[in-house]
């Protein structure tokens, strides 16, 4: 999955800026492994909706039927949206807080609908 400058804020601060000759910063692509877990803390709250719904779109594709998304503690107001979020999504089975070796509430694991069953 790719995510542009524009699209991110502060991903990995300090560390993927790209100055041009002109010395204005070029729109980099980072690249965000599918590998089941996607961190949401290096994202500004307003691109949530757009970088986990990609995100579950990019590990559906690669037959992923489980993802653990990382939003934090904290007040809760991230995690209830992400959970928001999952209740709408139709490739989404089901989704639970991480459990003791998964993040607990910080993180929630989403359950993803395998290709051809809808009742997944």
């Amino acid at each position: 999955m790719h995510v542009s400058d524009d699209e991110r804020r502060d991903h990995h601060k300090g560390q993927s800026e790209q100055d041009g000759p002109a010395g204005v910063a070029d729109e980099a692509i980072v690249e965000i492994p599918i590998d089941g877990t996607l961190d949401l803390h290096t994202f500004h709250p307003n691109e949530m909706s757009s970088v986990v719904r990609e995100y579950l779109i990019a590990a559906a594709a690669q037959g992923l039927t489980e993802v653990r998304i990382v939003h934090g503690k904290g007040k809760g107001v991230l995690r209830h949206g992400v959970q928001r979020l999952l209740e709408q999504l139709p490739l989404v089975a089901s989704f639970r807080s991480g459990g003791d070796q998964r993040g607990q509430w910080g993180a929630t694991i989403v359950t993803l609908k395998v290709e051809g069953n809808e009742d997944s």
